[in-house]
């Protein structure tokens, strides 16, 4: 259950901020407002993408508001997922899932990091290089990474290319192939890191430590004075990468579905 309190600030930053920041950083056109809440159903791999965020203020009742969600879900072909934050409103919102059936899974940390100066660049081997492509480039090498189809490619693309502040994209080569991507958003002086993906094979080389330096040195040439990034709270490797530059979690969230809807 989320518990942490919804103002606590992280590093000087309001944890609210950061939820809000976040949600801008993936744009989509397939959204809808009801009531206070954002609806997102665009149809790619990214829950964020696809789930209904109680972000905003509510007044309809819960029942009438559930129900709604589950009509447009079904009708786009889509589970029903609730993203389960401490910003939720109403308050009893997760309460009333797990009363539910709906279960809780992909627990995540939000974490955040003061950049008060660029990081240190790694060295990196003799044949690794980090390049900036654009949007379609990087789309292609993120999803040929994590195997997704042109459907999951395509609602990427649309995300990356509606995002309305600053983005850099880099991947990072390992002679001609590519093993790593990573992107950040910037806005207000908060960078965040998505897209973090390396080649199986490639992994404990050091190359995401490569790929998020170059970032958060390019967001702090920008006047990032913070990062934040959403990482899987069970994901230790990562966490060890992100531990390098100082991000420590300032809150939790996870989903709430039906059987069957953490796939």
């Amino acid at each position: 259950m989320a518990s942490e309190p919804a103002d606590r600030p992280a590093l000087g930053v309001p944890a609210r901020r950061i939820e809000e920041v976040g949600l801008n950083a993936m744009q989509t056109q397939r959204q809808y407002f009801y009531d206070g809440w954002l609806l997102r159903v665009s149809p790619g791999k990214a829950k964020r993408g696809r789930s209904v965020n109680a972000f905003f203020g509510s007044t309809l009742p819960l029942a009438e508001k559930i129900a709604y969600c589950a009509a447009l879900y079904e009708r786009l072909g889509l589970p029903l997922l609730f993203r389960i934050t401490p910003f939720d409103q109403p308050s009893e919102l997760e309460t009333v899932l797990a009363a539910r059936g709906f279960a809780r899974f992909d627990e995540t940390l939000v974490q955040v990091a003061a950049l008060d100066r660029p990081p240190e660049m790694p060295p990196a081997p003799a044949d690794v290089t980090v390049s900036a492509p654009d949007v379609e480039t990087f789309v292609e090498a993120a999803g040929d990474l994590r195997d997704a189809s042109a459907i999951q490619r395509a609602a990427h693309r649309e995300r990356l290319l509606n995002a309305p502040h600053p983005r850099r994209c880099v991947v990072v080569h390992a002679g001609e192939r590519i093993v790593c991507t990573a992107t950040v958003a910037l806005e207000d002086g908060l960078a965040g890191v998505f897209d973090v993906v390396t080649a199986p094979h490639a992994r404990g080389q050091g190359l995401a430590t490569l790929a998020c330096a170059a970032l958060l040195t390019w967001a702090w040439g920008r006047g990032a004075h913070h990062a934040y990034l959403q990482v899987d709270a069970g994901n230790a490797p990562a966490l060890a990468v992100y531990r390098k530059f100082g991000f420590a979690t300032a809150y939790t969230y996870g989903y709430r579905g039906r059987a069957g809807a953490d796939q």
